[in-house]
C-alpha cells in the first residue's frame, strides 16, 4: 500500500468528531478493552513522560495523563489535534511524523502507540525513531492489529473484514472510503512474529508480545538498552563473531 503522509493526514481529519464513537461501533466495544489492556501494561507513575504517538484524539493518552503522567500527544492530524485538545485540554497535543519525532534523544520514560504504526509510511523508521527519544532502559509499547494464529478465527475475521465491517462503514460514516482503507492496512500489515522481529532490528530488547481478542490484536513491548545491556550485546555478538571465524 502506498500511504502518503498527506493522505493519511486528511482521511483522518475528515473523521476526526465521530472516530472514537465509530472505533467503538466497528470493534463491538472492544477498543476499550484494548485500552484497558494498553494502560496495565504500561503501568504509568506519577511524573513520568510519555510519548503517545499516533494519539489522535486522546483516546489512549487520557487515562495515562489521568494516572499522573506527563503525557505528549502526537500525531499527523490537524483536526484529530484539535478535536483531542477539545476533549482535554490538559493534555499536551503536538503535530508531527512519527518518522520524525520533534523531540530530543532520551526524553521519554515510555514511548506508545495504539493503531497507528500500519499507518506510518515508513514504520521501521517510526520504530527507530522510538528508540531514540527513549530514555536508556525507556520502554516501548505498540498495540496494533494483527493476524489470528487459528484458522478458523483468522477466516472468520477475513469475513468480517470483507462484508461486514465495510457495510457498517457505509451506512454510520460520513466517509467509508477511510473504512476501506482499514481493511485494506490491516491486511496488509505483517503478523505477531514479523513486527517484533522489527522492534529488534531497530535496537530494542526484551521484545515480546500478547495477543489480545484472540490474535485480531496484538500488544507489543520492548526496552531500549542500558549503557550495561547494550555492551553486553556487543560482547556477546563480538564473541559469536570470532566463532564463526
Amino acid at each position: 500500500m502506498q500511504k502518503d503522509p498527506d493522505d493519511v493526514a486528511g482521511m483522518f481529519d475528515a473523521t476526526a468528531k465521530r472516530y472514537d464513537l465509530l472505533n467503538s461501533l466497528l470493534s463491538g466495544g472492544n477498543d476499550r478493552l484494548w485500552r484497558i489492556h494498553m494502560q496495565r501494561a504500561v503501568k504509568p507513575q506519577p511524573g513520568e513522560r510519555i510519548l503517545d504517538v499516533a494519539a489522535g484524539t486522546g483516546a489512549s493518552s487520557a487515562p495515562m495523563a489521568k494516572a499522573g503522567a506527563l503525557v505528549t500527544a502526537l500525531d499527523l492530524s490537524a483536526g484529530m489535534i484539535e478535536e483531542g485538545r477539545r476533549r482535554h485540554p490538559d493534555i499536551e497535543f503536538v503535530h508531527g511524523s512519527a518518522e520524525e519525532l520533534p523531540f530530543a534523544s532520551d526524553t521519554f520514560d515510555a514511548v506508545t502507540i495504539s493503531f497507528g504504526l500500519r499507518n506510518v509510511q515508513h514504520p521501521r523508521a517510526a520504530l527507530s525513531e522510538f528508540l531514540r527519544v527513549l530514555k536508556p532502559g525507556g520502554r516501548l509499547f505498540v498495540c496494533e492489529f494483527s493476524q489470528p494464529p487459528v484458522n478458523v478465527v483468522r477466516r472468520g475475521y477475513e469475513a468480517y473484514l470483507g462484508t461486514v465491517l465495510p457495510g457498517m462503514a457505509r451506512l454510520a460514516s460520513s466517509n467509508p472510503e477511510a473504512y476501506r482503507y482499514l481493511v485494506e492496512s490491516i491486511r496488509s500489515w505483517p503478523d505477531q512474529q514479523a513486527l517484533s522481529q522489527w522492534i529488534r532490528t531497530a535496537g530494542f530488547t526484551r521484545v515480546a508480545h500478547r495477543n489480545l481478542t484472540l490474535g485480531v490484536v496484538a500488544l507489543h513491548r520492548g526496552r531500549k538498552p542500558t549503557e550495561a545491556t547494550g555492551a553486553i550485546r556487543l560482547a556477546r555478538h563480538a564473541q559469536a563473531d570470532d566463532q564463526e571465524a
